[in-house]
């Protein structure tokens, strides 16, 4: 079993918990350093994945005081920074294996974890997701296609406009299994191109019965 620190004050925290969520990793979140120093201590995780700006230090800063402790040093480290010069100096040269800009990638963050810890990548698990969103405006209907879906949520592409926080309907169909509906929030969204969005979508609560099926499609698309 593979341990995972996340050291992140922001919403994307959730959305890495649900984009790590798979078999053989266990995942731990911090909002602070030392409480991320304090987990890292009690469990020796082997990746942490630190934001470089946290409320009590700077993620390098955190990162050159665990490399400095001879007890905590042995760990994979990325740093998550902003895509500018002074960020990507300081994300580079605080002794940190790999930094990864804003607005993360999953497909980088999926390559840059199994490098680092040598597990396997995540397979896609593609369907096409119909979503309803409810507002002031009444009912938008959108369309997308999910990149990958677990029992915490699924990652979708659009051309349509959906913003963090927004509650949405979710209906999908997986092979050879009924039809799917979940509520599910946006918890993150990445701009993959000057239309298409991609967005981390949070189930909100699943029955047991579509819980177990989703996890069904999934362990047969991994064994695939």
């Amino acid at each position: 079993m593979k341990k995972i620190l996340l050291i992140n004050p922001g919403r994307d925290t959730l959305a890495f918990v649900n984009f790590f969520d798979r078999d053989g990793l266990r995942i731990f979140t911090a909002t602070t350093a030392e409480e991320g120093l304090r987990i890292h201590r009690e469990e020796m995780v082997n990746l942490i994945l630190i934001e470089l700006d946290l409320p009590d230090m700077g993620g390098d800063s955190l990162c050159s005081r665990i490399r400095q402790d001879q007890s905590l040093r042995n760990v994979s480290i990325i740093v998550v920074c902003g895509d500018t010069p002074e960020e990507i100096e300081r994300a580079e040269s605080c002794g940190a294996n790999a930094r990864l800009l804003k607005p993360v990638k999953p497909e980088e963050l999926d390559d840059c974890v199994g490098k680092l810890l040598a597990v396997p990548s995540r397979r896609d698990c593609r369907v096409l997701v119909r979503a309803q969103l409810y507002d002031q405006r009444g009912v938008t209907t959108l369309f997308g296609t999910s990149q990958n879906i677990s029992v915490s949520g699924l990652l979708i592409e659009s051309d349509d406009h959906l913003a963090v926080g927004d509650r949405i309907s979710c209906v999908f169909y997986l092979p050879d299994v009924r039809k799917i509906t979940a509520v599910g929030e946006v918890v993150r969204t990445t701009r993959l191109s000057r239309i298409t969005k991609q967005y981390g979508i949070r189930f909100v609560y699943l029955y047991p019965d579509v819980k177990a099926e989703i996890e069904n499609y999934v362990a047969l698309n991994a064994a695939a």
